[in-house]
């Protein structure tokens, strides 16, 4: 049996309980160690075979968890975060289904939750974003059309940005472009729930700089939007005016302002 195993965000302490387990029971551990926590690592027993994927292809990837999984071994394949996030595991699933094997999901924390944590912060505030846009600069891996930061920047929701802490200063004009004000909060996030995690806070127009002066080029996540601000209106959840399908409200509505 196959397993993609999300990880988590970097901290050894995050990964899920069930992911913990397979990685004590596996046989074969196919890690990406550019950015998975080698710490992990530990937990495996001592006859594990361990593979970094860093350096495989993917052809060598699945030429690994084929035969190791018809044998009846219990095989990890252990990403980064959660695997659904440009895991890039959606082409090893399709080969694993085209040679009738099966295979399971176990997802993970994804850095972007990490990033929140790492940040004190809560993407969805009320009146002031109540959308999360996940995506990335276009690089050497293009992005449809109408999928472009500046395309998303239009919406005014809650921004947060993989892949792209190397091209800082082409995703502030972007941001821009797109209708963000230079001084729109913004973060960045360096390797959120590691150790050495660091946390910049900037604004749309100062991106470039920030990052610079804090020598980040990889590893990081951008975050952008009013979300990093101080202005937003109260949850309704908790509201005493507010009735819902387990509390009566318990005092007018005007009251609670």
């Amino acid at each position: 049996m196959i397993y993609f195993v999300g990880a988590g965000s970097g901290a050894i302490d995050l990964i899920t309980v069930k992911g913990k387990d397979l990685l004590e029971r596996a046989d074969l551990i196919i890690y990406a160690g550019s950015l998975v926590n080698p710490g992990l690592l530990e937990y495996a027993k001592n006859e594990c075979v361990i593979m970094d994927s860093a350096s495989m292809t993917l052809e060598e990837v699945t030429d690994a968890m084929v035969p190791a999984t018809e044998a009846g071994k219990l095989v990890v394949r252990l990403h980064t975060g959660d695997p659904s996030v440009y895991g890039a595991h959606r082409e090893q699933m399709d080969i694993l289904r085209k040679k009738g094997l099966d295979f399971e999901v176990v997802p993970g924390v994804s850095s972007f939750c990490a990033a929140a944590a790492a940040l004190k912060a809560e993407y969805t505030l009320p009146n002031v974003s109540q959308s999360v846009i996940i995506t990335r600069m276009e690089g050497r891996t293009p992005v449809p059309d109408r999928q472009r930061i500046a395309d998303y920047a239009a919406h005014g929701a809650t921004m947060v940005i993989f892949l792209s802490s190397g091209m800082t200063g082409k995703l502030s004009q972007e941001l821009i472009a797109g209708g963000y004000n230079a001084d729109t909060p913004a973060a960045i996030v360096y390797k959120a729930s590691w150790p050495d995690e660091k946390v910049v806070h900037c604004t749309v127009g100062t991106l470039a700089e920030a990052a610079a002066a804090n020598n980040i080029s990889n590893l990081a996540l951008i975050t952008v939007g009013g979300f990093l601000g101080n202005e937003y209106e109260r949850s309704e959840l908790y509201n005493p005016s507010f009735t819902h399908g387990f509390r009566q409200a318990s005092i007018a509505k005007e009251a609670s302002k």
